[in-house]
């Protein structure tokens, strides 16, 4: 997946198109999560960056739509589910259905503030450049009541234990002997769960200049159980922090792998996103699967039943059993990997074929 088969995207394209609305069609194959999820994200209000002055475009009504549920849109209009897979292919045009929609709702705006946490270590010869570590403090606070009737999303994994990381990399950093080169910035923003309202709003609004910033290092959750031989880069072929990753996983005996699911776009789903859009060369990271002593096999059942059980869900809370060793050996690779950044006078650079490298440029 690039960034065009994004529901953000989708949205923006809609309006800015001249579109009264938009209703994407989930596929949880596609997704790699249930329309659950959807449920639990959308049945609630919604949150977006006051642009009031600004000639920003929005549809009327967006929201979503099962595949099921677009299937039987389908048969009322005449067609089948076939539309869909022609609309796969390579130059698809829109097709017309005859069927209407009449909608009302009662809209209430309401203008909040919510907060980017921002910490620095003063660089002791370059302070102008900087690094950012950065994690998202938020969740989807109180809402639909899961079969157990808890309506509290805590967030435990996603992304409390982000923003933990975060202060313990901050509290590395602060602990050494020489002080870095470069100012190392540990970043927590909000609103990441919405559409990661608060890294773009750092994006639009940098504190730090982007041609400064030297890369960004992203944290949605780190591993709660136990160690493992391999991390996972999201976006493989990115950018040079990724062999900046894999020389310390050499180091370590550890080894760099790369997601098994590219469709599902994870790259552009979390705060590294907006840093891409700017230019700035970001690394993400997830959870490996190659647990010591247990397999592969055995990891992979970890990840889907966090997925399926607990993502975006009210059981997504604190547990004894969490041991967070496999955690605490992958913020040792990430503060590895912002050390030698905060050392060296070069730049990280985006890598041939990525679509933001001309975007540095």
């Amino acid at each position: 997946m690039t960034y065009y088969g994004r529901w953000t995207y989708k949205f923006e394209e809609a309006a800015r198109q001249g579109a009264r609305g938009c209703l994407v069609i989930h596929s949880a194959e596609a997704a790699s999560y249930p329309f659950t999820v959807v449920q639990n994200s959308w049945n609630t209000a919604r949150l977006h960056l006051d642009d009031r002055g600004k000639d920003v475009k929005y549809s009327d009504v967006i929201g979503w739509i099962s595949k099921p549920a677009a299937i039987k849109l389908l048969e009322a209009a005449g067609l089948d589910s076939t539309v869909l897979a022609k609309a796969d292919q390579r130059g698809f045009k829109p097709i017309p259905l005859p069927v209407t929609l009449s909608t009302t709702m009662q809209v209430t705006a309401t203008y909040n503030k919510s907060h980017n946490v921002i910490a620095k270590i003063t660089g002791t010869k370059r302070p102008e450049e900087v690094i950012i570590y950065s994690a998202h403090w938020d969740h989807l606070g109180i809402g639909k009541p899961d079969e157990t009737g808890d309506s509290i999303y805590n967030g435990a994994l996603d992304n409390a234990s982000g923003t933990a990381g975060l202060l313990e990399l901050a509290r590395a950093f602060k602990k050494m002997k020489t002080g870095p080169e470069r100012t190392v910035i540990f970043l927590s923003v909000t609103a990441e769960e919405q559409g990661l309202w608060g890294s773009a709003y750092y994006a639009q609004n940098p504190v730090y200049p982007a041609d400064k910033t030297v890369a960004n290092i992203n944290m949605d959750g780190i591993n709660q159980y136990e160690k493992t031989k391999d991390i996972v880069v999201v976006g493989e072929g990115q950018s040079e922090l990724e062999d900046y990753l894999k020389e310390v996983t050499d180091k370590q005996g550890r080894y760099v792998s790369f997601e098994t699911h590219p469709e599902a776009g994870y790259y552009y789903r979390s705060d590294h996103f907006n840093f891409a859009k700017a230019g700035i060369p970001a690394l993400y990271i997830k959870t490996g699967i190659d647990v010591i002593g247990k397999g592969k096999e055995y990891g992979q059942k970890s990840e889907d039943d966090y997925r399926t059980k607990h993502y975006h869900r009210p059981s997504d809370e604190y547990d004894s059993t969490w041991t967070f060793d496999g955690g605490i050996d992958d913020l040792k690779l990430l503060f590895l990997v912002g050390k030698r950044l905060a050392f060296e006078d070069k730049m990280p650079q985006w890598k041939e074929g990525s679509e933001f490298k001309k975007l540095r440029k």
